[in-house]
């Protein structure tokens, strides 16, 4: 758009001084002659832009003309450039659009703030993704990002984890979350909130109905509720387990959010975790022989029931784990 280019030669003028109009066009990717035009419209508002022909020519703005067109103060500047990793506006589409918004805030910005912020965008980079996460399913992620945006209900069809065959819900959306790597939509349904993972939406369908959302909750009250009910679930058992020092470190990257106090010092540390029921102390089954749950016996039982049915499974002779430490 006409209005974009104007901006965009406005910014690079002021950051690089003198350019050549053939330098614009080709950053710009039109013609010479169409730069010309553009340097005519910002003389006719006002700008003090010129153009220069010759060996040594070029388009440039008066000496002293400066303006901020952002309005930012340093440390606004900075915190734009403590940049994310870039997999979420790739998954949408949007990772060329940042590149290039990151360019025209960075030559927009007061020559000084520049240096900070070009420091700020090499030395600080936040990654949202968690370790040793797979890889990734397929996601609809572009078709629910057009959907989100048609305030329309939508049509789902959601496959629910454990199960296969998919189910069908109506639901009015709020809008998307990423949530440590993983894409969510949040919509009301029967005029609830609810969360439903990116996916494992089958297909998604707008419809010709309005959205009906409910009076005054935006995309992150929405969140913030659902946040809320899953990390606010409630503990019933108490479980006390060991857990050899050397996979320490692992266990409480892992289950750490889980423990109802600090681990005990020795070797083997003892640890108490909070879980809301006996299957969900399944997990510390991969870490084998390093883990050993004490208490309280219903979980020890189901452990043990699992274990068996893993060597009837594979059809083992012997129950002594073949994965066992010999430099004990």
């Amino acid at each position: 758009m006409k209005s974009d280019r104007l901006l965009s030669i406005l910014l690079l003028l002021q950051t690089r001084g003198r350019v050549t109009a053939a330098e614009l066009a080709e950053r710009l990717d039109v013609s010479v002659r169409t730069i010309y035009r553009d340097i005519e419209s910002l003389s006719t508002a006002g700008v003090p832009v010129y153009a220069e022909r010759g060996r040594h020519g070029g388009v440039a703005l008066l000496p002293g003309f400066r303006t901020d067109v952002t309005g930012l103060t340093a440390d606004e500047a900075r915190a734009l450039f403590v940049l994310a990793s870039r997999s979420a506006h790739a998954d949408l589409g949007l990772d060329g659009a940042l590149g290039s918004a990151l360019r025209k805030v960075m030559a927009a910005l007061p020559a000084p703030h520049r240096p900070a912020a070009e420091a700020t965008s090499r030395r600080i980079l936040v990654d949202p993704v968690r370790w040793l996460t797979g890889p990734a399913s397929e996601v609809r992620l572009d078709e629910l990002n057009a959907a989100v945006f048609a305030d329309r209900r939508l049509r789902l069809r959601y496959r629910h984890g454990g199960t296969s065959a998919p189910k069908t819900y109506t639901v009015d959306p709020y809008g998307l979350v990423a949530k440590a790597g993983v894409w969510y939509l949040v919509a009301d349904r029967r005029g609830r909130p609810q969360l439903f993972r990116a996916d494992r939406v089958a297909e998604v369908k707008v419809t010709e109905d309005p959205v009906r959302l409910r009076a005054g909750v935006e995309l992150a009250d929405a969140w913030e509720e659902l946040r809320l009910q899953v990390e606010r679930r409630p503990a019933e058992l108490r479980v006390t387990a060991t857990v050899r020092r050397a996979r320490l470190d692992m266990f409480l990257r892992i289950l750490g959010h889980q423990l109802a106090g600090p681990p005990s010092d020795g070797d083997p540390a003892t640890v108490e975790l909070l879980i809301p029921e006996v299957r969900s102390a399944r997990p510390l089954l991969a870490f084998g022989a390093d883990v050993e749950v004490l208490a309280p016996g219903e979980v020890r039982a189901d452990l043990a029931g699992v274990a068996a049915a893993t060597v009837e499974l594979y059809g083992l002779k012997s129950t002594r784990p073949a994965f066992e430490d010999t430099a004990r």
